[in-house]
Parts: C-alpha cells; structure tokens; sequence
C-alpha cells in the first residue's frame, strides 16, 4: 500500500500536463511505490483501467510536459453513490495509499467526497488535490495554474482582432469578441491587458458579476465607435442581464454532469443587436479551445507554478497531509513573489471565487488598476504595435 494513482479531471490547460510531470518526477524521486495514472479519470477508474506512470522514459515526460491537452485523459463525469464500491475495489488492487487529483472546483469536491468516503470504510488513503482552471475561481487560492496562460491568449488576440476592427473601419469596424469563464470573469478581465492607451481596446468588457443592460451596452458601444472608429467589446461566455443569461432565449443545449448548462452565448446575439441598431456590421468571434490550449500562449510563470504545485502535492502526501489541495500565496513586496500552502477540500469544493469589487471599474465598463497589476506577472509580455494614422 505504498502506490500512488493521478488524475486530470475538468476542462484542459495550457499546462495541466506539467502538473503531472511533476508528481511523476517528484514521486520517483522517493524510491518507493509505483505511480498509476487513471485514464479519463473516473471513467478509466470504472473500466478498471490503469498506466503505469512509473515506466515512462525520461525523454517522453519532457515532451508531455510542455504538451497543453491532458496526456492520460481528463473527465467531466461526476462521482455517484454507486461508483464507490468499484473505486475502492479499483485502488486496493492496485495498492493504493495516495490519490492525486489534479482539477478546478468539481474536483476539489469530489476529492473531499472520497477522502470521507475512505475514512467511512477504514481505507487508509490521502487525497491531495493540485489546482488548475483558466477559470482562476478556485477560493482560498491567489491564483490558479493555467490562468496565467489563457490570460495572455485571450488579452494577445484581442490586440490582433482590435488591429483588424480599427483598419475596416468602413466595412465591419465593430467587434464582440466572446470569452470563456462559466461563472466569473477573471478570463474575460484579463483582455484589459491590451489596452495601452486611450483608443486601444478592449472599449468595454462585460463580466458575470456585473448585469449587463443591453441598451446601455449598444449605447456604450456606439460611443466608442463614434471615439475612435471602431469598437471591440468583450464578453464573458455568461454574462447575464436582468432576465438572465445574454442571448439565452431558449433551454441550454447541454448539461454537463455537474449541472453546469451551456448556451450557444452572447457574442451573436449582441453583434446581431448592435449591427440592427447601429446600421454597421459587428462581427462576432468566440475563440473555443484555442484559448487553453494554443502552445505558444503558454506563460512562464504559469508552467513554472504549475510545477512547483504538482510537487508540492507529492511531499504534502508523504508528509501525512490529506483533504486538501494546494493553493498559491502570493507574498508582499513590489516584486513577484508566491509560496505555495494549502486549504481544506470541504472549503473549496463546489465553491465559487467571484472578482471582487475593489478589481471593476463598472462606470468605465473596464477594471481597475489594482486588477492589472495582480493580473500583469502571471501573464508575462504580450506584443505592443505602433500606429501611422
């Protein structure tokens, strides 16, 4: 009972496999027990199915290190009551003594639930979770591995699109440009990184934590455009008015197993209204994947925490730690700087880190100073152009 079994769970990373280098890396180097990796997590668990990680040559794991994607598999499968007996059936054969999970806050909450459900049987298990969403709404945490990068995707292509936008100005001079970010808008903030002065977009950004009223958006709008020439617009993928969601007139076309729904979102919907009311073309675009997995988007500080947590995890496991997960603290001082800690599983699980409100600006439809300079060293350099008109 000296083995040890990991797992990627929830929605891919620019870094999520590095993570998992790491707690391959960092476990071998103890000398003991072999590593199991769960293909497609739960769902791999529940066909019994394993890889032994332990065996993977050393010149493969630097390759799958800087890989975004998940190299054994992720799942959005959530655990059931029925699931539990196989589970631990799964881990005894295989001699399981540490599980490591590597997730946003689902998984937090599934890992909380197996902790308890091995002290319930008397199944000697330690449960540490390692952190990653390029949501960044894990509570208890500075920040999340995998953020970082996807920031500087999206801040990156809104400078490109902006560009574009500002030299049609004749023909589709507006832009809503769509963001992911199920609950909260740290990702879609994250554009404001762009803006280096005053016509620069993004001219406004549209959160979840701030209700949207559309005529006051198309009006917001049309004042940029009038400005400047054009406009960008950028919009968390769930973004809500009043009423609801944006542009969610009928039911979700998906619910995942966590209840999570998914709606076609409000980038056409709002281009559709702004081109009616405006009389200009507005062109949508909503980058998918891409934002998490483009290779080249990958930020340095982000792969560096991303192992650092993955390591962090393996020594809290020998160290007798469980039901946690790791976090990111960020210490004082004008200079970037973080440590790594932890947080109880049962304070993290199914719980959701909204912006806080000293982070938005919402008469300026846009953030506050104190959010860039949190935001700017997780993200690195993003490239600056000039202008000859």
């Amino acid at each position: 009972m000296n083995s040890a079994l990991v797992m990627q769970s929830g929605g891919c990373t620019h870094v999520l496999n590095r993570s998992l280098y790491a707690i391959a890396s960092e476990f071998a180097s103890t000398g003991s027990g072999t590593l199991y990796g769960a293909p497609n997590g739960l769902e791999g668990i529940l066909r019994d199915r394993s890889v032994n990680l332990s065996e993977v040559p050393h010149d493969l794991w630097m390759s799958i290190a800087n890989a975004p994607g998940a190299a054994i598999g992720s799942t959005r499968r959530r655990l059931r009551d029925d699931d539990v007996e196989p589970v631990f059936r799964y881990l005894e054969r295989l001699g399981i003594r540490y599980w490591f999970i590597i997730g946003g806050n689902d998984s937090a909450e599934t890992g909380h639930t197996l902790q308890m459900r091995a002290d319930e049987i008397g199944y000697d298990l330690s449960v540490i979770n390692v952190p990653k969403t390029i949501d960044n709404d894990l509570v208890l945490t500075d920040h999340c591995p995998g953020y970082g990068s996807a920031a500087r995707f999206v801040a990156t292509a809104v400078v490109g699109s902006g560009l574009d936008a500002e030299a049609l100005t004749g023909a589709s001079p507006i832009t809503i440009f769509e963001v992911m970010g199920r609950d909260a808008g740290w990702l879609a903030a994250a554009t404001a990184l762009a803006r280096r002065e005053e016509r620069d977009p993004p001219h406004l950004i549209c959160v979840p934590e701030i209700l949207v009223d559309e005529d006051k958006f198309v009006a917001d709008v049309q004042d940029a455009f009038t400005r400047y020439g054009y406009a960008v617009a950028v919009i968390s993928e769930n973004a809500r008015t009043a009423d609801g969601i944006i542009g969610a007139e009928s039911d979700p076309w998906f619910v995942d197993d966590f209840g999570h729904e998914y709606y076609d979102g409000p980038a056409r919907y709002l281009a559709a209204l702004v081109s009616r009311r405006l009389g200009v073309r507005a062109r949508y675009e909503k980058p998918g994947t891409i934002q998490r997995s483009l290779v080249w988007a990958a930020s340095e500080s982000d792969v560096r925490e991303a192992e650092v947590v993955g390591r962090a995890a393996v020594t809290a496991a020998r160290e007798g730690l469980r039901d946690v997960i790791v976090t990111i603290e960020r210490e004082d001082g004008p200079a970037y700087k973080c440590r790594t800690g932890f947080a109880p599983l049962d304070q993290v699980g199914g719980k959701v880190r909204l912006m806080p409100d000293e982070y938005l600006a919402p008469q300026d439809n846009f953030v506050t100073d104190a959010f860039l300079q949190y935001l700017s060293p997780l993200v690195g350099e993003i490239p600056r152009f000039g202008r000859l008109m």
